[in-house]
């Protein structure tokens, strides 16, 4: 089972985050509660952990481009 790692709500006011740096390259195996990425919103620097373990078979986003709430940034 392929499982969609999707960008997190920023909050109330926030509905797109930057992607400051992935922690994990594709290929590489996860654990659950592996921090996968950190985001930036307009009032803080969040980091974004794994539900599940696994493998990062694919990203979408890289470092420095934005993603809106919801969207799939990795797989």
């Amino acid at each position: 089972m392929v499982h969609k790692i999707i960008m997190p709500s920023g909050g109330q006011t926030t509905d797109e985050m930057l992607i400051l740096r992935w922690n994990k390259n594709v290929g590489d195996l996860i654990a659950r509660g592996d921090v996968l990425f950190e985001i930036e919103t307009d009032k803080a620097t969040l980091s974004v952990e794994s539900f599940t373990d696994g493998t990062l078979l694919g990203i979408n986003y890289k470092e420095g481009e934005t993603a809106k709430t919801g969207e799939i940034v990795a797989y």
